[in-house]
């Protein structure tokens, strides 16, 4: 029972999910399905701490700071999947948002096994790339243990960059160590220890929903459109020309003369409309 006790809430037993492997697919996944939903309400309990980390992270890049994602394992992919994700749909530059992952990018598709321990790993990798006072460093882990983020959130501290965590277990060295801790309380997985489960999922809404709302708060959202995505591939240059189209109130061969005009950016195209119109209205 004591072993029991001392568990950490992302090891412990899930009572509903006991007999896993006598249920029906319709069952398992109906308790899949029920138990992802504990973890949608415990990200809305703590939109208070994701909304202090927005403000947080939008000043440090305004400021001209970067932001890194740290991670190993699941909470690793979802940080480096999110940094990636930021340059086509909201025009940043690459190295200003990063994905930071224990083992490298070949982690990224095959488990490297004990690089998610390497405290030292994780401090040597921020050092290497230069992180200084105005940065933001986020580490990420559903247990709030890895020692690789720790390391990084260490490396954080001593050479000036605010710190914010991501983990399961508000109790966790990870939420002690940081500067703003975001803990969803999920409680236990399905499949126990199975973290890229409803830990996973609760880490993925919380990125998703803090880098989104990063980017409202740096002006790179009109309204409710990305006026700074890449025009990379025929798909984001079609949503290009419908933005131009819809929010400078012009037909489809204007909005394509003027993203010709701009190189496919869609807040010059509006810019050079609005400039247009003031000097319209002056004469």
């Amino acid at each position: 029972m004591h072993e029991m006790a001392e568990r950490r809430p992302t090891e412990a037993s899930l009572e509903d999910s006991l007999a896993l492997d006598e249920m029906q697919p319709s069952q398992i996944l109906e308790l899949i399905h029920q138990q992802d939903g504990v973890a949608h309400a415990a990200v809305g309990r703590v939109l208070p701490q994701i909304a202090e980390a927005v403000e947080v992270i939008a000043c440090a890049l305004q400021g001209g700071g970067r932001w890194f994602n740290v991670g190993a394992g699941t909470s690793g992919r979802l940080g480096v999947l999110d940094a990636s994700e930021i340059p086509p749909t909201y025009g940043l530059s690459p190295r200003i948002v990063q994905g930071v992952m224990a083992g490298g990018d070949r982690a990224l598709r095959r488990a490297i096994e004990g690089a998610e321990d390497d405290a030292e790993a994780g401090s040597l990798e921020l050092e290497e790339r230069g992180i200084t006072l105005g940065d933001v460093v986020l580490g990420i882990s559903a247990s709030g243990t890895t020692p690789y983020v720790l390391g990084a959130i260490e490396a954080a501290g001593k050479l000036g960059a605010r710190s914010i965590g991501i983990s399961c277990d508000p109790k966790s060295p990870l939420a002690d160590a940081v500067e703003i801790s975001i803990a969803p309380e999920v409680g236990p997985e399905v499949v126990t220890g199975s973290t890229r489960m409803k830990g996973g999922l609760a880490q993925k809404m919380v990125l998703t929903a803090l880098s989104t709302a990063v980017m409202v708060r740096m002006g790179r959202v009109r309204g409710h459109h990305m006026t700074h995505i890449s025009s990379g591939s025929s798909k984001l240059r079609g949503r290009a020309m419908c933005i131009v189209m819809e929010l400078g109130k012009v037909d489809q061969d204007r909005a394509r003369e003027l993203l010709r005009t701009t190189q496919g950016s869609v807040e010059a195209a509006l810019q050079i409309l609005e400039t247009e119109r003031l000097v319209d209205a002056g004469s």
